[in-house]
């Protein structure tokens, strides 16, 4: 097409080209990018639990606010299987993998194979070295929770008495970090309170309810059992109440899973955050990073708030105490 337009000054044209096939091309390709969203491969550090499955929620719901694609494995029951799983991602040609690590060290091979592909790696929930990869985000600030755990601990017996943790698995670093900051806050202002025993159960209830049962019988004096994956506390507190113990239950766990047992006193409070947000976090700061936007500290995030950021590490936000008075207000 050739536009002609008359110059006051000067009785010649001014010819203005425009290329019609350079236009057609720019339309293409931008509808060729419509078409073909970003693709990220999306890993549970174990899947079939509610705490994984309302995570995934919230990464669906992402994937489809930003048009994207999430790809998810069909079964992870360790971290073997996140190795299979990452190897067939990384097979696909997958442009990045969002990963909660089962161990922190067993997947820096193939997630390391995963970067020399020019995968982006960004770990949530649990973590992996750093050299592995591009940003870990967190739920809470890992010394805060830690610390959090132990005064509710005080404060739910009375500062005074014996208590076990069923943890998720010996390999996640996000729980032996919370664990590490609890016996920091033992230490330093509850003498009187004493660890037993952590036994993990590979965050399977089943495992969680046989581990709860078993420190009613070996400690007839436990106040109180600590559950550090999301199963952990209403598993134990069914067997708190099926054995007719005193004993309390609290930690980490979904507020609908906890409610009967909050109702019924067997627990005072559970803590946790959103694990919807936290999946909608992560796939939107995925995104982000493969469009080469790195996240900023105080960077808000529609639809999750406001977040810190240090280094390579991302924390969404505060937790959240969930009490009688306040667990009817949640729905997850």
């Amino acid at each position: 097409t050739i536009v002609s337009a008359c110059n006051g000054n000067s009785s010649s044209n001014e010819i203005i080209y425009v290329n019609e096939l350079k236009e057609a091309r720019i339309e293409k390709n931008e509808r060729e990018n419509r078409a073909s969203p970003h693709t990220i491969a999306f890993i549970p550090r174990v899947t079939g639990i509610p705490y994984y499955d309302a995570v995934l929620e919230g990464a669906r719901e992402a994937s489809g606010d930003l048009d994207i694609e999430i790809v998810v494995p069909d079964a992870i029951a360790g971290y073997e299987d996140q190795i299979r799983a990452i190897e067939q991602f990384i097979a696909q040609n997958v442009e990045a993998i969002a990963i909660s690590a089962a161990d922190p060290y067993k997947l820096i091979p193939v997630l390391k194979k995963a970067q020399q592909r020019q995968i982006k790696v960004i770990t949530w929930d649990s973590d992996i070295d750093e050299t592995a990869r591009d940003y870990f985000v967190n739920m809470v600030d890992s010394e805060m929770l830690g610390k959090h755990l132990m005064d509710m601990l005080a404060s739910t017996i009375n500062e005074k008495g014996e208590y076990a943790i069923i943890s998720s698995s010996f390999h996640a670093a996000s729980t032996n970090d919370w664990i590490k900051w609890m016996k920091i806050q033992q230490k330093q202002y509850y003498p009187d309170i004493k660890l037993l025993h952590i036994v993990p159960s590979n965050d399977n209830y089943d495992t969680a309810y046989q581990v709860a049962l078993r420190f009613l019988q070996d400690y007839p004096n436990l106040s109180a059992i600590v559950g550090v994956s999301t199963v952990a506390p209403p598993a134990a507190a069914r067997a708190v109440l099926e054995e007719g113990r005193q004993g309390k239950v609290l930690g980490l766990s979904l507020p609908n899973e906890m409610r009967e047992y909050i109702e019924a006193g067997v627990a005072e409070n559970i803590t946790l955050w959103s694990p919807q947000k936290l999946g909608y976090l992560t796939v939107t700061l995925t995104r982000n990073i493969l469009n080469g936007k790195e996240p900023v500290d105080q960077q808000e995030i529609p639809n999750v708030g406001y977040i810190r950021v240090k280094d390579n590490v991302v924390v969404m936000g505060e937790p959240i105490i969930f009490t009688k008075e306040n667990i009817k207000e949640y729905d997850f």
